[in-house]
């Protein structure tokens, strides 16, 4: 059995790609901040027959980030497949002539720095398998900057970059890096933006392992 590493793990999006990586045999490993709201998470999963644990780990902090994901392949399986979707912090929003030194270095650690960790944390795993997928999830700003939300437009540029440059660089050893943009906000029951749909089409960006970016839904003029 191989696993799917969901950092951001929560009872939205991330725990819709549990459920559909989760039918597909994988074993699950949900990382986030918070031990207790993993462990519950954990337990519905595996009530509905996923396998699935709990590792506690803040992407700001390289050492912690390492150990949950280390701990992961460890207990689960070799990490095949990596999804980054930690929600923004609230700092991050502000427009730009509010957005101070510190709010873009606390966004950078979060979505490029976090992101490098735990890749190179889980590329050497994919290596041996001889195949790999990592998901990058990304707003609207990740495509588009948004002087109203500096501090993710800022980060998530870079973390676009990092990511793309993976694309090209890792697709000769089968391991390949894809990017969903979903503009605007994750809604239950939307055609496009509601956890299972979005879930799916992360299903399809890993198996068809076609483009680098894929849009949820059109940005908006």
């Amino acid at each position: 059995m191989t696993t799917i590493a969901i950092v951001g793990a929560g009872p939205g999006l991330g725990a819709a790609v549990a459920r559909r990586f989760g039918a597909e045999g994988f074993a699950i490993a949900l990382v986030s901040r918070t031990q207790e709201h993993l462990d519950q998470l954990a337990a519905d999963l595996q009530a509905e027959g996923v396998t699935a644990r709990g590792y506690a780990a803040d992407v700001r902090d390289p050492e912690s980030l390492v150990g949950a994901l280390g701990r992961a392949a460890e207990e689960l399986g070799t990490i095949e497949v990596l999804e980054y979707s930690p929600i923004p912090q609230r700092e991050f929003l502000r427009p730009v002539l509010e957005t101070s030194v510190d709010d873009l270095t606390a966004a950078v650690e979060f979505s490029v720095l976090g992101p490098v960790t735990a890749v190179g944390q889980v590329l050497p795993g994919m290596r041996s398998l001889g195949r790999g997928t990592v998901l990058f999830v990304n707003g609207g700003s990740g495509a588009r900057p948004n002087p109203n939300v500096a501090g993710t437009s800022v980060a998530f540029a870079g973390e676009s970059a990092y990511a793309s440059m993976l694309h090209g660089v890792l697709a000769p050893e089968n391991i390949h890096i894809g990017q969903l943009i979903i503009p605007g906000a994750i809604r239950p029951g939307h055609p496009t933006h509601d956890p299972a749909v979005l879930a799916d089409t992360l299903w399809t960006i890993h198996v068809g392992r076609g483009e680098f970016r894929t849009f949820a839904d059109q940005l908006d003029a």
